[in-house]
């Protein structure tokens, strides 16, 4: 399943020559590719209504309806590739953490990790495990044609953060004090979670993922040394263990420009870059041979189609240069975002770049 091997390789040659294959290759392009984080979500009407009544870990465990939210984006916007609807949590779920997701606070946690007897929670991940997800990619990929299918996992830091604090934090003391107090449990843990990332990243590919990323989205709260020596190591070796498949790997952070470099070493093809870091700096932090994914501000579609286009523009020009660019938000699409607004801005990337 090789979205880099060429035509003759496994991976349908349908959507080895999009824009978005092409750009993680860092190949000549057509056009930008455009994609956003949380693109199939609460932004969207049509995703509130066939969500209505199912609650969200429910929701990601019906290949149908996984499906259905999956394609609305890139039906109503004309996005360069879809993104797999899932939660980072889920391969925790289907291994049988006891958690749940709750509205408007997120993953919580009933029996937090603390010590060295709560890793017996985490057990390996099999196919068997999500055998609803294998479904849902081939409903997919036979729908797509073209189009990419990007599937995708958290990184052990964040799935770690989660699983100690028993929920969202914002200062991460019980995972940092863990990670300061007890390395040796800590990397155990970060082990395990890579292991199981890795398997859950891997039965996406297998059903026909042309690419995967790897959110790492509260990396950013840690200082670059602490992330060498504590996190870097896992996130390699979830990167490692899909090499095989050749499909491009992304990698993303918010607030991680100051681990920019760190991430791109931990093996990713693309590197995401939020709105801090401009791209132009983005690709000497990150240096060579990576293609960069990014980055608009997602406030700014808030301000009316002038100022977004003006901001637009600036990243563009920023990317002026890159031998691939993956135009994208600097992180997830809000809530409150009007549609319409980023159906003009896939169509203000795509006449703006076009070859």
């Amino acid at each position: 399943m090789s979205a880099n091997a060429g035509p003759s390789g496994h991976q349908p040659t349908a959507t080895y020559n999009s824009a978005f294959l092409k750009a993680c290759r860092r190949e000549p392009v057509p056009h930008t590719p455009v994609w956003f984080m949380r693109q199939a979500g609460r932004s969207l009407p049509e995703y509130l209504k066939v969500r209505e009544g199912i609650g969200m870990l429910d929701s990601c465990m019906r290949p149908e309806l996984v499906t259905e939210i999956t394609l609305q984006p890139v039906r109503r916007h004309h996005v360069d590739a879809a993104i797999y609807f899932s939660d980072i949590v889920v391969p925790l779920k289907a291994i049988g953490i006891d958690l749940d997701i709750k509205p408007g606070v997120g993953p919580v946690v009933e029996k937090p990790i603390r010590s060295r007897a709560d890793l017996a929670q985490l057990r390996d991940l099999t196919p068997e495990d999500v055998s609803y997800v294998t479904e849902a990619i081939g409903l997919l990929t036979a729908e797509l044609g073209e189009t990419p299918l990007i599937g995708f996992a958290g990184a052990p830091f964040t799935l770690a953060s989660y699983l100690v604090e028993g929920g969202p934090s914002r200062t991460y003391e019980n995972a940092k004090a863990m990670m300061y107090g007890d390395p040796e449990l800590w990397a155990d843990l970060l082990d395990r979670l890579a292991g199981i990332t890795s398997a859950f990243l891997k039965v996406q590919i297998e059903a026909g993922a042309s690419a995967v990323q790897l959110f790492d989205s509260w990396a950013g709260a840690l200082a670059p040394a602490d992330y060498r020596r504590s996190v870097l190591p896992a996130s390699t070796k979830v990167f490692r263990a899909v090499e095989s498949y050749g499909v491009p790997r992304i990698h993303f952070g918010v607030g991680t420009g100051e681990l920019l470099g760190l991430m791109a070493e931990a093996g990713a093809d693309v590197v995401g870059v939020d709105w801090r870091v401009p791209l132009d700096e983005a690709v000497r932090r990150v240096g060579p041979g990576k293609a960069l994914q990014g980055n608009l501000d997602p406030t700014v579609l808030f301000a009316g189609t002038e100022a977004v286009e003006t901001k637009t523009r600036e990243v563009l020009d920023a990317a002026t240069g890159l031998e691939g660019h993956i135009f994208n938000l600097g992180h997830g699409v809000m809530p409150s975002t009007d549609p319409d607004a980023l159906t003009r801005l896939v169509e203000y990337v795509h006449t703006q770049t076009v070859k």
